[in-house]
């Protein structure tokens, strides 16, 4: 997903909200976190497709973790659930990390001034001064970013890495194999997004452009307008409308473009093969593969930001707390540890 931040990017009425203290922070809030996380591991590398994935729409027996801890702790500014990981931004500009690290996604106790987070197999910050730093898996050269400058936004991939300049123009790095980098003549971008093998455009006159793998038909979408919003999965991707609905394309295996009847959203996030929605009154939808229990969040109210990694999703309540479902198998929903395994 991309990471979108609302004080440097021009705007078309982004993704999420908040119910509660001000409709036009909670935007604001959810802006930072669109389509961010939706570059997931277990994928063939030949066609972006989930390899010999199975999806279920039975609910395991999962509890659900909620943390409202030390009030600094808990003040944070933007979320990106990753692959076996989480990241978050706090206020202060710093950032923390919990879940796997084995390459290192997770070193990122010494970045500062940093307005947004994109986690996929590698994590990327983007600093306030335009400029971008990443850390994590690095074999396709996804964390070549040490040179951008004047960014606005940025959205990790699988194998690579995405970002907005200021300009409207589109910079990507890594792998290249099936196209998804081919975004150099791009113009008039908006807001970018990530997946396993895609990277999607939104231009200012709300329509979507896309390159990469459409091995499920996810480059087909010429037909969307009215698109504020987009967030990337493996190999899906939804659009968020200015009148609430909700459009998908794509792989839809475990029921992930399922979201045609969806209403008053007001942010959306794509995982794996699943698909998550923030309502304007601070519940949540979700939709798809449920094998860890990762849509269960019904009983969600009072979110402001919600982000979908590969098997687990974060929300943040509009008094700095959090909650999260999915796999923990890494301990990615303990913010409040913060602790890596390898």
């Amino acid at each position: 997903m991309s990471s979108n931040n609302p004080n440097t990017r021009p705007q078309a009425g982004f993704t999420f909200l908040i119910a509660g203290c001000s409709l036009v922070v909670g935007i604001i809030i959810g802006f930072l976190l669109s389509g961010l996380f939706h570059h997931q591991e277990p994928l063939s590398a030949a066609d972006g497709q989930p390899s010999g994935a199975t999806c279920s729409t039975t609910s395991p027996s999962i509890t659900e973790t909620t943390a409202a801890s030390d009030p600094f702790e808990q003040a944070y500014g933007t979320i990106s659930a990753g692959a076996y990981h989480s990241v978050f931004v706090r206020t202060d500009g710093t950032v923390g990390a919990a879940g796997r690290n084995d390459s290192g996604r997770c070193d990122v106790s010494e970045w500062n001034d940093v307005i947004a987070v994109s986690a996929s197999s590698h994590t990327v910050g983007l600093k306030s001064d335009g400029t971008v730093v990443a850390t994590g898996i690095d074999g396709y050269g996804q964390c070549n970013v040490s040179g951008w400058t004047n960014i606005i936004d940025i959205a990790a991939g699988m194998d690579h890495t995405v970002g907005l300049s200021s300009t409207g123009r589109v910079l990507a790095v890594g792998k290249t194999d099936l196209g998804m980098c081919n975004v150099t003549d791009w113009a008039d971008i908006i807001d970018i997004a990530a997946g396993a093998k895609n990277t999607y455009g939104l231009k200012s006159d709300g329509t979507v452009v896309a390159v990469g793998s459409n091995a499920g038909g996810q480059l087909e979408l010429s037909h969307w307008s009215s698109i504020t919003a987009i967030s990337a999965g493996s190999a899906h991707v939804v659009g968020l409308r200015a009148d609430g609905t909700v459009v998908a394309a794509g792989s839809n295996n475990c029921g992930q473009c399922d979201v045609s009847g969806w209403t008053d959203i007001v942010a959306i996030s794509a995982g794996h093969m699943f698909t998550i929605g923030l309502r304007a009154d601070g519940t949540v939808v979700a939709t798809g593969d449920n094998g860890y229990g990762q849509c269960n969040i019904g009983g969600w109210t009072d979110i402001v930001a919600i982000s979908a990694g590969q098997s687990h999703v974060i929300g943040l309540r509009s008094d700095g707390s959090y909650v999260t479902v999915g796999n923990n198998i890494y301990g990615q929903c303990d913010l409040e540890n913060r602790h890596t395994n390898d």
